[in-house]
C-alpha cells in the first residue's frame, strides 16, 4: 500500500490502520514539533503530581501540588500531616478527598519499602517489573505508571490520557467501546517501540485533544486530520470522496 507523501493532497490509496496512525503522528508532529525526550520533572514529583492531575486541569494541579508543600514542607512531612489538613490544601486539585489519602498511603509504602521518598531504583528494572512496582501503589493506574516510566526513565511505554484516547478513536484507530487502559497494548502495538517516537505521540496528542479535537466542540478547520479521521467524514465532510480507505 502506499503512504501519503503529499501531505497537501488528497489521496485515495486504502491505508492500513497501522499507517493511518503513522502519519497522523506525521502530521502532528509537523504542526507541533519534535520534542526531546527530557525529564520535567524528578521522579517522585511526576508521580505525586500525576495523581493529582486526574480530572483536574495543570494549572490547578500545580496550584495544589505547591500549597500541599508550602503547608508541610517535605514528603515525611505530607506523609504524616493531618489527612483534614492535606486534604484543603489540595483543594484546588478535584476529588481532594481520595487523592490525600492516596498520597499518604503511597508515601507511607515508598519510606517502608525503601526506607526514603526517591523511586529512581525504576531506572534499572525492566518495563514488566517497573510497571508491576508502580501498581502496588495505592491509586495508581496504567497511565500513570505509564507516564512516570516514559518521561522519567524512557521506558518504551505509551501512556493514553483522555485526550490521546478522544483523538485516536474520532480517527478510528480505535473502536468506540475501547477504554483507555485497554488502548494502552493496542495503540502501543501500532507504533515503534522508541521512547523518544512513543513520548512525541503523547506529546502531540495530547496537545490536540487538548487544544484542537476537544471534546465538546472540535476545531476541524484548524485541524490537519481530516482527510483520515473517522469523525470528519461522519459529522463535517460535505464531500465523501475526501476520505481514504482503511484496510483494517
Amino acid at each position: 500500500m502506499t503512504r501519503i507523501e503529499n501531505r497537501d493532497n488528497l489521496l485515495t490509496d486504502p491505508m492500513t490502520v497501522e499507517q493511518k496512525l503513522w502519519e497522523a503522528h506525521l502530521r502532528l508532529q509537523t504542526l507541533y514539533g519534535e520534542q526531546e525526550l527530557i525529564s520535567r520533572r524528578e521522579p517522585m514529583r511526576e508521580l505525586i503530581s500525576t495523581v493529582l492531575s486526574h480530572r483536574t486541569t495543570h494549572a490547578n494541579e500545580e496550584e495544589a501540588y505547591w500549597r500541599m508543600f508550602e503547608k508541610f514542607g517535605t514528603w515525611e512531612g505530607i506523609r504524616d500531616a493531618p489527612y483534614e489538613e492535606l486534604v484543603k490544601a489540595l483543594s484546588p486539585a478535584q476529588f481532594p478527598e481520595p487523592k490525600a489519602a492516596y498520597i499518604q498511603k503511597i508515601l507511607t509504602q515508598i519510606f517502608k519499602e525503601r526506607g526514603e521518598a526517591n523511586i529512581d531504583f525504576l531506572k534499572e528494572m525492566s518495563l514488566e517489573e517497573g510497571l508491576t512496582w508502580l501498581y502496588s501503589l495505592p491509586g495508581v493506574g496504567l497511565k500513570t505508571a505509564a507516564l512516570v516510566l516514559l518521561f522519567n526513565f524512557h521506558k518504551p511505554v505509551l501512556p493514553v490520557d483522555t485526550h490521546v484516547h478522544r483523538v485516536t478513536q474520532r480517527l478510528g484507530v480505535i473502536g468506540s467501546k475501547v477504554t483507555p487502559d485497554k488502548a494502552h497494548p493496542v495503540l502501543l502495538s501500532l507504533l515503534p517501540k522508541e521512547p523518544k517516537v512513543l513520548f512525541n505521540f503523547h506529546k502531540h496528542f495530547y496537545w490536540h485533544g487538548q487544544r484542537v479535537c476537544k471534546w465538546a466542540e472540535p476545531k476541524c478547520s484548524q485541524c490537519p486530520l481530516p482527510s483520515i479521521c473517522n469523525w470528519y467524514q461522519e459529522h463535517r465532510a460535505t464531500n465523501k470522496s475526501e476520505k481514504i480507505p482503511v484496510d483494517n
